[in-house]
C-alpha cells in the first residue's frame, strides 16, 4: 500500500479547518485539547545516516533471510506481506522461524526490482544496499520515497551507500536495526528484550574464549581465479574476532571483497571458514581447496580445519549469533 506524505483533499482541508475553529471556541472555554492522532502514529528513525519520518507498515516486503528474521524476531509477523530469496538463500523450511514464513507470502526467488514491490502493494521495503537495493536495477530508498513506498536499509550495508553512509561494527550494526525497527513498528520493548538476549549470548561466548592467541582465519566465500572473501565492515568478521580468531582480511576497511591468492597463502590460516550458499554448496568449495595449487598446502586445509557458516549466518540478522555460537564451539574443539 503506497503512503500518502500529503493527505487530504481541499473538501478535508475545509473540513479540518471547521473542527479546528470549534475547537478553539471549545478551548477558550478552558477545555483539554487532544493533540493530533495522526501526528502520534509518524516516528522518525534514521535509515543509514538519513532521518526519515515513518508510518507504522501494514505491507511490508523483506529481501533475504537477513531481513526476515529481524521482523520476524520482533514479532512482527502480521505486518509483513511477504518475502523475496534469491538463489544464494538456503531454504526458508531451515530457519529457526520457519512457521513464521509459512504465514506470509514468497513472493519471487530472484533479485528485488521495484515491479516486484509495487505488484505487491507495499508499503514498506527492507533489504541492503547493493543487495537488495540497486542504482543498476533501479530500486533504491530515493526512487521508493518517490512513489510513496518506504524503505529500511540494513546498518551494516550503509557503509556503502553513497549518500548517506553510516558506519558500525557489524554486531552493533544488528542491533541497531532491530532497535530502529523496533522503533518503526511500535515495538520497542520486544527490540530491547531481544538485543538483550542477542548481547547475552555474546557475552557468554566472550567468557569461554580461549586465552591463547588469536587463531589466523581465512573466509572463502566464492572464486577460482581471485577468492570473494570477508573484510571487517561485515559479519563474520565479529563472529571471527569475538570466538577468539583473527580474520586475515581485517584489515581491509571493506565489507565483500575480492582479494588474490598470494594474500590468502602469505597468512597460512590454521582454520577456513566456507559461506554456504544455496546454490553453491560447501562441498564443491573444499573440494576446490584441496586440489588448488594455491591452497592445497596450507595449514587449514592439510589438517582439514574447515568450517561450515550458513549463508543466514553470514549476512546481517539475529542468526549472526548462531554462527558465532557454533564457531566458537568449533575453534575450542581445534589442538595447535
Amino acid at each position: 500500500m503506497s503512503i500518502n506524505r500529503f493527505p487530504g483533499s481541499v473538501r478535508q482541508r475545509t473540513a479540518l479547518g471547521s473542527a479546528l475553529a470549534a475547537t478553539l471556541l471549545i478551548s477558550g472555554c478552558g477545555a483539554d485539547v487532544e493533540p493530533d492522532a495522526t501526528a502520534s502514529e509518524k516516528v522518525t528513525v534514521k535509515r543509514c545516516g538519513e532521518p526519515v519520518e515513518y508510518t507504522t507498515p501494514k505491507r511490508a516486503v523483506a529481501y533475504e533471510g537477513g531481513s526476515a528474521d529481524k521482523l520476524f524476531s520482533l514479532g512482527l509477523t502480521e505486518h509483513v506481506h511477504g518475502y523475496v530469496m534469491p538463489p544464494a538463500n538456503p531454504p526458508v523450511s531451515e530457519s529457526p522461524w520457519a512457521s513464521e514464513y509459512a504465514k506470509v507470502k514468497m513472493l519471487s526467488e530472484d533479485l528485488l526490482n521495484k515491479e516486484l514491490v509495487v505488484d505487491a502493494k507495499s508499503d514498506f521495503v527492507v533489504a541492503g544496499w547493493n543487495s537488495g537495493f540497486s542504482d543498476q536495477r533501479g530500486i533504491t530508498p530515493e526512487i521508493l520515497d518517490k512513489l510513496g513506498i518506504q524503505s529500511f536499509m540494513h546498518t551494516e550495508s550503509c557503509f556503502n551507500y553513497p549518500k548517506f553512509p553510516e558506519k558500525a561494527a557489524p554486531f552493533e550494526a544488528l542491533y541497531t536495526d532491530l532497535e530502529r525497527l523496533g522503533r518503526i513498528f511500535k515495538a520497542e520493548d520486544k527490540a530491547d528484550e531481544v538485543v538483550g538476549g542477542l548481547k547475552k549470548r555474546v557475552e557468554a561466548v566472550t567468557a569461554k574464549t580461549p586465552k591463547r592467541g588469536p587463531v589466523p582465519v581465512f573466509l572463502y566465500d566464492s572464486g577460482t581465479d581471485q577468492p570473494f572473501t570477508a573484510g571487517s565492515q561485515v559479519p563474520p568478521n565479529d563472529i571471527i574476532r569475538t570466538a577468539g580468531g583473527r580474520n586475515i582480511f581485517d584489515g581491509l576497511d571493506q565489507r565483500w571483497t575480492q582479494v588474490n591468492w598470494e594474500a590468502v597463502t602469505k597468512a597460512e590460516p590454521e582454520v577456513v571458514i566456507i559461506l554456504d550458499y544455496g546454490d553453491q554448496p560447501a562441498k564443491k568449495k573444499i573440494d576446490f581447496l584441496r586440489k588448488s595449487p594455491h591452497t592445497r598446502e596450507l595449514p587449514a586445509v592439510k589438517k582439514n580445519n574447515f568450517f561450515i557458516l550458513d549463508y543466514n549466518e553470514g549476512i546481517s540478522g539475529p542468526r549472526n549469533i548462531d554462527g558465532l555460537e557454533k564457531f566458537a564451539k568449533y575453534l575450542r574443539t581445534l589442538e595447535r
